[in-house]
């Protein structure tokens, strides 16, 4: 486990704050005493709900009602979990291109992995790229967003 160390505030609040000491000297803030944090990423696309119900059933973290009863807004997973969250956003514009941002999906069986994505309702878009430390497959969501499962070898 990593020390935690005390180091001043640098945001004019004055008093220190709790910090971690990472990796390579690094100080890791305090998630607790950040006055920014990552909470979820937000993707646009047709039908909030059909995705919400795929990447809940890929990522096994359950859908939530978080927009209430809009139908132009889904998510998975909860800003309150301590994770990020995916959200979906309807939009009326249709995915063109390649999207530069993606999510990797840790598998333990590459195989196993692409089933799933494809029984419910993804596919593989025919890249596969072997490397000495695993395997990576380039999938899609049902709205052909681009994802990748990877499968690590020990």
């Amino acid at each position: 486990m990593a020390d935690v160390v005390r180091r001043r505030r640098r945001d004019g609040r004055g008093g220190e704050e709790a910090a971690h000491a990472g990796e390579a000297g690094r100080v890791l803030t305090d998630p607790a005493s950040r006055n920014t944090r990552w909470v979820g990423i937000t993707i646009d696309c047709a039908n909030p709900t059909r995705l919400a119900s795929f990447w809940s059933a890929i990522l096994d973290i359950p859908a939530t009602s978080e927009h209430g009863d809009d139908p132009g807004w889904a998510t998975v997973g909860s800003r309150f979990d301590g994770w990020p969250r995916l959200t979906f956003q309807r939009v009326a514009e249709p995915k063109i291109g390649k999207v530069r941002i993606h999510l990797d999906i840790a598998v333990d069986d590459i195989d196993a992995g692409r089933r799933r994505v494809e029984n419910l309702g993804g596919r593989w878009s025919g890249v596969r790229h072997d490397y000495d430390e695993g395997v990576v497959m380039v999938m899609r969501d049902p709205e052909d967003h681009e994802f990748c499962l990877v499968q690590f070898f020990r």
